[in-house]
Protein backbone atom coordinates (compact mmCIF):
# COMPACT_ATOMS: atom_id res chain seq x y z
CA UNK A 1 0.00 0.00 0.00
CA UNK A 2 0.87 3.19 -0.86
CA UNK A 3 0.91 6.29 1.82
CA UNK A 4 1.48 9.76 1.47
CA UNK A 5 4.46 9.81 3.73
CA UNK A 6 6.53 7.53 1.28
CA UNK A 7 9.17 9.36 -1.31
CA UNK A 8 8.61 9.72 -4.44
CA UNK A 9 11.25 8.05 -5.67
CA UNK A 10 10.72 4.79 -2.97
CA UNK A 11 7.49 5.01 -4.20
CA UNK A 12 8.61 4.15 -8.04
CA UNK A 13 11.05 1.82 -7.04
CA UNK A 14 8.25 -0.60 -5.28
CA UNK A 15 5.86 0.01 -8.39
CA UNK A 16 7.38 0.70 -11.47
CA UNK A 17 3.57 0.71 -13.22
CA UNK A 18 2.58 4.22 -10.94
CA UNK A 19 4.78 6.18 -13.70
CA UNK A 20 1.96 6.94 -16.02
CA UNK A 21 -0.27 8.14 -13.00
CA UNK A 22 2.40 10.58 -11.61
CA UNK A 23 3.12 11.76 -15.47
CA UNK A 24 -0.30 12.44 -15.72
CA UNK A 25 -0.92 14.57 -12.85
CA UNK A 26 2.46 17.03 -14.18
CA UNK A 27 4.42 15.60 -10.81
CA UNK A 28 7.66 14.95 -12.90
CA UNK A 29 9.38 14.83 -9.75
CA UNK A 30 10.84 11.47 -10.42
CA UNK A 31 12.97 13.11 -13.09
CA UNK A 32 14.43 15.14 -10.65
CA UNK A 33 17.42 14.96 -7.55
CA UNK A 34 14.58 15.45 -4.75
CA UNK A 35 12.73 12.98 -5.28
CA UNK A 36 14.68 10.77 -2.93
CA UNK A 37 13.55 13.22 -0.10
CA UNK A 38 10.00 14.27 -1.07
CA UNK A 39 7.40 12.60 0.68
CA UNK A 40 4.36 12.38 -1.85
CA UNK A 41 2.12 14.67 0.19
CA UNK A 42 4.58 17.60 -0.07
CA UNK A 43 5.32 16.63 -4.15
CA UNK A 44 1.52 16.53 -4.29
CA UNK A 45 0.77 20.18 -2.95
CA UNK A 46 3.85 21.91 -4.62
CA UNK A 47 2.13 20.71 -7.52
CA UNK A 48 -1.40 21.73 -6.58
CA UNK A 49 -2.83 17.89 -6.79
CA UNK A 50 -5.40 16.49 -4.71
CA UNK A 51 -3.67 14.03 -2.11
CA UNK A 52 -6.48 12.14 -1.63
CA UNK A 53 -7.34 11.72 -5.21
CA UNK A 54 -3.79 10.69 -6.05
CA UNK A 55 -3.23 8.05 -3.55
CA UNK A 56 -6.44 6.26 -4.05
CA UNK A 57 -5.54 6.47 -7.73
CA UNK A 58 -1.71 5.03 -7.54
CA UNK A 59 -2.92 2.44 -5.11
CA UNK A 60 -5.32 0.82 -7.56
CA UNK A 61 -3.08 1.34 -10.11
CA UNK A 62 -0.34 -1.39 -8.16
CA UNK A 63 -0.10 -4.78 -8.73
CA UNK A 64 0.53 -6.59 -5.22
Amino acid sequence: MITKTMTISEILRRHPETLPIFERYGLDCFDCQIADYEELEHGASVHKVDIDTLLAELNRSITV
